[in-house]
């Protein structure tokens, strides 16, 4: 797809963030929606291939919903500044995530926040064979493509329950995010290689998210 065209549409809601608006070029929106589902339909065929486990997951059913939810965040404008998507989405959580906007574009992939009990089904997993997760993430090449483990604001200042402070494994215990970032710019989109791209980012995340989707199935 062209995705300076994704990137013109987006400005120009930005700059128009109304329902009215988005009326009025309702038609244009749509061209460009489907136009990033047919691409996102490229990318679930090519990851089909390359992954035995991939849970096909069409664009239509990746994609999310442009419009901000204003019930829970009133103060946020009507429609969001991006578009993106979880593909792999056996369930909502732990997907692969695709996000191209104007103030973001990123690729993602892991557990952000989850609840309870998925939290405490990565901890037990962690507290049985933890050292296989911080190969992982100790990996040169997963360092350089994440440079590591997603910064977690809300981390645990203690050991949680269960669980005592000299653990061999603390620090990881202590998370309540278990995600990873490959932060992208506008430039590496537009690239004829984005594709490409977007395939090695998810080959290498691939360990990482097996190892959370296995905890948490397990």
């Amino acid at each position: 797809m062209d995705f300076n065209i994704l990137f013109e549409f987006l400005h120009d809601l930005q700059n128009n963030n109304h329902k009215d608006w988005m009326d009025a070029n309702r038609k244009q929106y749509h061209s460009v929606r489907n136009s990033f589902v047919k691409w996102l339909d490229q990318v679930d065929g090519k990851l089909t291939t390359i992954d035995p486990e991939y849970y096909p997951t069409p664009g239509k059913k990746g994609i999310n919903r442009i419009n901000n939810n204003l019930l829970f965040h009133p103060n946020k404008p009507v429609y969001k500044d991006h578009f993106g998507a979880g593909l792999d989405q056996r369930t909502k959580q732990g997907d692969f995530y695709i996000h191209i906007g104007l103030s973001e574009c990123l690729i993602a992939g892991g557990y952000w926040k989850p609840d309870n009990k998925i939290l405490n089904s990565i901890r037990e997993a962690i507290d049985y064979d933890g050292e296989k997760l911080i190969n992982i993430l100790n990996k040169k090449s997963f360092k350089n493509v994440f440079g590591g483990l997603l910064p977690d604001e809300d981390k645990l200042k203690t050991a949680p329950k269960g669980y005592s402070s000299d653990h061999q494994h603390i620090d990881l215990l202590r998370h309540k995010t278990f995600a990873v970032i490959h932060p992208l710019n506008r430039e590496d989109i537009l690239k004829d290689d984005f594709m490409d791209r977007v395939l090695t980012v998810y080959k290498e995340m691939l360990p990482f998210r097996r190892y959370l989707n296995q905890a948490v199935t397990v």
